[in-house]
């Protein structure tokens, strides 16, 4: 059967024949799909061609029947003028008269080179002695017209999907020269990651760098598909500048000829949607380029693009299953089959330490907060153990001074398993002894609750790493997403309370009464998506009144008069409605098993923010300055 991109209904008649399903694949990537038999039962609707199809998707994963696809080939060479790639020869292409164009990645004895495109290599071999491959320098642009060839057998070469056949070359055009490279594209002369970014147009070439842009596309592509063809949202683009958003993170501003009027570059498109559910575009998705101007890191990056999703009559479970059979049917990798595990807030960081936990791995707290009964009256104590295997000894300074470090970050007491009976007392080191497992040593962290768990989850992380290393920790390598819910709406800051996700998250209904008593233990309608300790996702129920959103406003000391246009959104009718945005470079970082988010990103920032390729943000002239009514000063 012909495999295509789309779900096909053949033979649709009024008795509701039977149907065909046709799906669709990446090329280069073999993958597992379920195919199902379709019920002859339609539902009775008279938009059949719609409703049918989304029906069929619906029966998309009913089944544990597994079949391989073969890869399907897409056409790559409409409107140009070659006629296949370097990735596509086959021997029963022999005979044929084709047109290659590539790089030219080796040459040898003037007689044969390696021919390289974006799909793949192949071998050319000279045929006449007009053709002189000792003058075409390495990664010179070349195209090549010649007759395939089958390779005699004893020059298969079996690690090329082309090692089947040579293209005999009739004629050799250079299209591009090239100047001395900064750096061969070879694996093993890899240059630092600070030259391959200063040179990215090279860098690009490396069949990674390949893969991973064209697996991004690809991701978005299918997730596109899902929302429209399958979900009936509509894709709608927010703008970039706009005015600053209070309680959020800290913003790019960007002059304007106006004198003191400044934009805002969105650090997401928050508001925007949130007016969409209020204009009646009731399912909306959008490929938005946000920017935050925060300290870049190997997961962050001050521009970044994010999946954002927003959709009205819905509610926390509404939200959470379409993205459950998002990812489920368009993630590159294979995924537990929905409803994804859930755990709250609360038990994330009482049991790991962290808001975003790894489960990839156990190393699961153990709770001891018991043993200090002359600490029952302060709620805010905690008291953790972390055990891990006796196997690994005692600690090296090296690694007892990170944890030194630790507890100074969060202001806690942290006791190694050989000062237990010592710093705390043999009855209760004994106690604690007794439960975890006779062959564990554990790591006790004692002080403000929060703050100990958190500090514990970090030495867990560093604890897990040096297992690893030394065999003694098994870590699945399978993708384990998990969903975090019934966040805090409330931590406390510097200058009073903050929002924990984001000032138009709503608070969980059963937590309104604490607004005016005990906002700090408000529970908030607000979710994380986190796969194998990455928060790839998040998003909440958001405030749909007016006058909820003008008391949120207040406790955390935003004036809502700078809101107005927001405000009279809600008050206008504005639907409940909920959302969601997943950060696409984490994604497709996780999904090709990149090292960073720089690894998925064509023209990433250093880790320094700035821009390699143009050395960005630069001065500007002084007649910029003047036009745009700015003046510099140094900082000290």
């Amino acid at each position: 059967m012909m495999l295509a991109r789309h779900l096909c209904l053949h033979r649709i008649s009024h008795k509701y024949c039977p149907v065909s399903l046709c799906l669709a694949i990446n090329r280069q990537i073999t993958v597992h799909r379920t195919l199902t038999t379709i019920p002859k039962c339609f539902p009775k609707h008279g938009d059949i061609t719609y409703k049918s199809s989304t029906y069929l998707a619906k029966y998309l994963h009913d089944t544990s029947q597994k079949v391989k696809l073969d890869v399907q080939e897409s056409n790559t060479n409409t409107f140009t003028y070659r006629t296949h790639t370097c990735g596509e020869l086959r021997p029963e292409n022999e005979g044929e008269k084709v047109v290659l164009c590539g790089w030219v990645q080796f040459s040898r004895l003037s007689k044969f080179l390696l021919l390289r495109d974006a799909y793949g290599l192949t071998q050319c071999v000279v045929s006449n002695d007009t053709t002189n491959l000792s003058e075409v320098p390495l990664e010179t642009i070349v195209k090549i017209e010649g007759t395939v060839a089958l390779r005699p057998k004893d020059m298969i070469n079996p690690k090329m999907s082309t090692g089947e056949i040579e293209v005999v070359i009739n004629k050799l055009e250079v299209l591009n020269t090239v100047d001395k490279l900064p750096f061969n594209l070879r694996d093993y002369q890899k240059p630092k990651e600070q030259l391959r970014l200063q040179h990215r147009y090279i860098d690009l070439r490396f069949p990674e760098m390949q893969n991973n842009l064209r697996v991004r596309s690809n991701m978005l592509h299918n997730m596109r598909r899902f929302l429209i063809e399958q979900h009936g949202f509509v894709e709608v683009e927010t703008p970039t500048l706009f005015c600053r958003t209070p309680g959020g993170a800290r913003e790019f501003v960007v002059p304007t000829h106006h004198t003191g009027l400044f934009y805002s570059l969105v650090q997401s498109p928050q508001q925007f949607k949130q007016m969409l559910m209020s204009g009646g575009i009731d399912r909306y998705f959008q490929v938005a380029r946000c920017y935050r101007d925060e300290t870049t890191r190997p997961d962050r990056q001050p521009e970044f693009t994010q999946l954002d999703i927003e959709l009205s009559f819905t509610n926390l479970d509404g939200v959470l299953s379409m993205i459950e059979q998002l990812l489920y049917d368009t993630f590159v990798k294979p995924l537990p089959r929905p409803p994804f595990k859930r755990i709250t807030y609360k038990e994330a960081i009482e049991n790991y330490g962290s808001d975003k936990p790894n489960l990839t791995f156990g190393l699961k707290f153990v709770n001891l907060r018991h043993l200090f009964p002359e600490k029952s009256n302060d709620s805010n104590f905690g008291a953790y153990g972390l055990p891990y295997t006796s196997e690994l000894g005692k600690l090296t300074a090296k690694y007892k001074e990170r944890i030194r470090e630790y507890a100074k970050k969060y202001n806690c007491k942290v006791v190694l398993n050989e000062n237990i009976s010592k710093e705390l007392g043999m009855e209760i080191n004994e106690k604690i002894k007794n439960s975890i497992d006779e062959n564990n040593s554990v790591i006790v962290a004692l002080g403000d609750s929060e703050n100990a768990a958190q500090c514990l989850g970090e030495i867990r992380l560093m604890i897990a790493q040096l297992l690893q290393s030394n065999n003694l920790l098994t870590v699945k390598t399978d993708i384990e997403p998990l969903w975090v819910v019934d966040f805090p709406l409330f931590v406390k800051g510097e200058a009073g309370l903050e929002t924990c996700h984001h000032p138009f998250t709503a608070p969980h209904p059963e937590d309104v009464h604490l607004l005016d008593t005990d906002p700090l233990k408000v529970r908030s309608l607000a979710y994380d998506i986190v796969m194998n300790g990455n928060e790839i996702g998040g998003g909440s129920v958001r405030i749909h009144n007016a006058d909820l959103q003008v008391k949120i406003m207040k406790i955390l000391n935003i004036d809502p008069g700078k809101m107005g246009h927001f405000l009279n959104a809600l008050k206008c009718g504005c639907p409940p409605h909920a959302g969601i945005a997943l950060g696409m470079d984490r994604l497709v970082t996780l999904a090709c098993d990149a090292e960073s988010i720089r690894e998925v990103i064509a023209f990433p920032k250093s880790h320094d923010g700035r821009d390699p390729l143009s050395g960005a943000p630069n001065t500007i002239s002084d007649d910029d300055k003047k036009y745009y009514h700015i003046s510099t000063v140094e900082r000290f």
